[in-house]
């Protein structure tokens, strides 16, 4: 029987970038489903407080080269690769000198939030799809965690929803509550478009702020995890109203339950495990 292929999508990881809780569950939630069998890819930005000396970083010769197009406009991406020893796993990391050479995340020195936030998004999560295909590896599961993968799931259900990478994937989002208070760009929705897309494909991510990340995501997801206790209102009454199938917050030994999850939506079974 063929191993079940997971991806990962994320812009933080343990012991690469640690911000949130979202490192510690994409650090620990691959492993334990290595070790029941999956096959596991991480993807996640390379942002410029990353160590590549200390993390062993390298580049990717035969993935890097692709350009990006965002809002006409060609960004290079350039990927590179590290492992985790004690778990086997290797996370690829995409770079690009404008939008991630820099030793801030997501705000200024000062505390304000990147102007290109919206920019760094976009690229990130049309970068991690493209890196995809040219791994010439079709995910059965790509799971998203945080709002700046929010637009991955958007991608595979119109402009990827063909491709033979990914016409097969089921799509999970995880909501955090860990977010922003500001706004993206106000023409992030339609800068987001891609080929085979229309503004109506991302009108759910206005007025670009983090409700609407974590709405527009799910309207194209294919599946929901709950990942904080204390989430937005408005967000849990649309995950509710959309009738998906939806994971409550409460981790289970050896993430158990995210298994079983996994293992309902890949056979179809789409069912609520709230």
């Amino acid at each position: 029987m063929a191993k079940t292929k997971l991806l990962i999508v994320t812009h933080e990881m343990s012991p690469f970038l640690e911000l949130t809780k979202i490192s510690e569950i994409t650090r620990q939630l691959p492993q334990a489903m290595q070790e029941k069998g999956f096959e596991i890819r991480i993807l996640m930005p390379k942002f410029g407080n990353i160590n590549e000396r200390r993390n062993r970083l390298h580049e990717v010769i035969r993935l890097s080269g692709m350009n990006i197009i965002i809002d006409d406009n060609d960004n290079p991406l350039i990927i590179k690769v590290a492992s985790i020893p004690a778990a086997r796993m290797q996370v690829y990391f995409l770079d690009n000198e404008e939008y991630f050479q820099r030793k801030q995340v997501f705000r200024d020195a000062s505390g304000k939030f990147f102007d290109d936030n919206d920019e760094r998004t976009i690229f990130f999560c049309k970068g991690a799809l493209e890196t995809v295909k040219k791994l010439g590896w079709a995910p059965d599961i790509v799971h998203c965690h945080g709002w700046m993968s929010s637009l991955v799931p958007a991608y595979i259900k119109t402009t990827y929803k063909n491709d033979p990478t990914f016409k097969n994937s089921k799509v999970v989002y995880s909501i955090y509550e860990d977010c922003f208070e500001e706004k993206l760009n106000a023409n992030f929705a339609k800068k987001a478009v891609m080929a085979n897309m229309t503004e109506e494909d991302t009108k759910a991510f206005l007025p670009s702020d983090c409700n609407s990340m974590h709405i527009g995501a799910v309207t194209h997801s294919d599946a929901v995890v709950l990942a904080d206790e204390n989430l937005d209102k408005d967000v849990l009454k649309f995950v509710k109203d959309s009738n998906k199938p939806t994971l409550a917050f409460n981790l289970t030994e050896n993430f158990e339950n995210f298994y079983s999850f996994y293992e309902e939506i890949s056979n179809d079974e789409l069912v609520s495990v709230a």
